[in-house]
């Protein structure tokens, strides 16, 4: 099978088994490369293609397939907006991944994203939407300030408080994570990457320009490294270790009581920030499963980090007080939204102290580069990540504005 084979637009499932069998069968008797990516996930998956693309000899490595549910990219979708609110930096990076996401499906003639709009609920002085609109002014994104009267008319899902403000973002909405990652794995590999599943890294030394990478299955050689493995991001980095703190993090699809309420084309995908809870809930329409595959229901989950847990220990059977905040919640706010529960997940988030991503050079090294520290809010950005890390090892500079993003605020 080569890569040219994949029929980019078949569903899901096909395209998964696809670019796992070519990655799998992959036969090189090449142990020495440019670059190696440690973790072929979200971020690592757009770095081995950009890399691939300007010809470097790349090597991706992940210990699970592409994609998997063991750590942060799994479940569906992924809201993408641009007013945003954890902090304005982020949206000229934004508006390149916006671009960057088109390129790929133009590649593919694959669709991944979806533009639903975006409903922002909070009472006026929460943060959610004071640096919403804050984000909005700065950078000119469209956010619309909506009456209590045209929510009622257009969005009679919910039963909000009458002190809340309510804002719209006609621009946002949803990224399909699994489908992505899968181009992006496969148009590397079609570019010449190589990439290796089921293949856990044991540890990695430098050497002054030579790097040397340990796996379950052989010893492989570069000059840059790149580091991109989420949760276990410290596990292989030692210095960040204390600064990554990672949590277990509740995603449900409900059953409701009126599915046609809830529909895609019908909802928008929506943040609420209840005062009766840190953080804020967020949630999706209800997806066509022979369009976006499983699982089936009304998608939300709740955006704060939950219990301190271990990678490779990570409790994935629900509570019942993960299942009672959810449920409350919508009791209180979308009364409708709630029948019985259909499934239940459990990821991770990657925290770091201030909840902003760490992209940069490892500290003491010009040969090593990582992104690590996503904090559940990262993926939106997987598209123009992995255009950084490639500028950050083949030019040492990226022209992207990453300073607020730098290692150096820890150290």
């Amino acid at each position: 099978m080569s890569a040219d084979k994949i029929l980019y637009t078949g569903p899901l499932a096909k395209l998964h088994v696809e670019v796992n069998s070519l990655a799998r069968n992959t036969e090189s008797e090449n142990t020495s490369y440019d670059v190696i990516v440690l973790g072929v996930g979200s971020m690592g998956s757009a770095t081995c293609y950009y890399l691939a693309q300007e010809g470097v000899r790349v090597l991706g490595l992940e210990r699970f397939d592409i994609s998997h549910e063991n750590g942060s990219h799994a479940g569906q979708s992924r809201i993408i907006r641009q007013a945003y609110f954890e902090h304005p930096d982020y949206v000229p990076l934004l508006k390149s991944a916006y671009k960057n996401w088109q390129d790929l499906e133009h590649q593919t003639g694959a669709r991944l994203y979806h533009q639903t709009g975006l409903l922002y609920f909070a009472q006026a002085d929460h943060p959610l939407i004071t640096e919403t609109l804050n984000s909005a002014k700065k950078y000119q994104v469209n956010v619309d300030i909506l009456s209590s009267e045209q929510v009622l008319a257009e969005y009679p899902q919910f039963n909000l408080p009458p002190t809340f403000e309510k804002l719209y973002e006609p621009n946002a909405g949803f990224v399909t994570p699994e489908r992505a990652i899968l181009l992006y794995a496969a148009l590397a590999m079609d570019n010449a990457a190589e990439i290796h599943t089921h293949e856990q890294v044991i540890n990695w030394s430098a050497n002054g320009d030579s790097i040397e990478v340990s796996t379950t299955k052989g010893t492989y050689s570069c000059s840059k490294l790149i580091i991109t493995v989420g949760a276990w991001a410290g596990h292989l980095m030692p210095e960040l270790e204390k600064k990554l703190i990672v949590t277990r993090q509740m995603i449900a699809w409900m059953n409701t009581k009126n599915d046609a309420l809830f529909e895609l084309g019908r909802l928008p995908c929506w943040t609420l920030a209840d005062e009766a809870h840190p953080g804020m809930f967020y949630g999706f329409p209800i997806l066509p499963v022979n369009r976006f595959g499983g699982p089936i229901g009304l998608k939300l989950g709740h955006h704060y980090p939950g219990i301190e847990s271990q990678p490779d220990h990570l409790e994935r059977l629900a509570s019942t007080e993960d299942q009672q905040i959810l449920i409350n919640m919508l009791a209180k706010f979308i009364p409708e939204a709630y029948e019985s529960i259909s499934e239940f997940k459990v990821c991770m988030y990657t925290n770091t102290p201030d909840a902003n991503f760490i992209v940069d050079f490892l500290p003491d090294y010009t040969n090593i580069v990582q992104a690590s520290g996503f904090s559940g809010h990262g993926f939106k950005f997987a598209s123009i990540i992995g255009e950084i890390l490639t500028d950050l090892v083949i030019q040492g500079k990226s022209p992207h504005p990453i300073e607020f993003l730098s290692a150096n605020r820890f150290f």
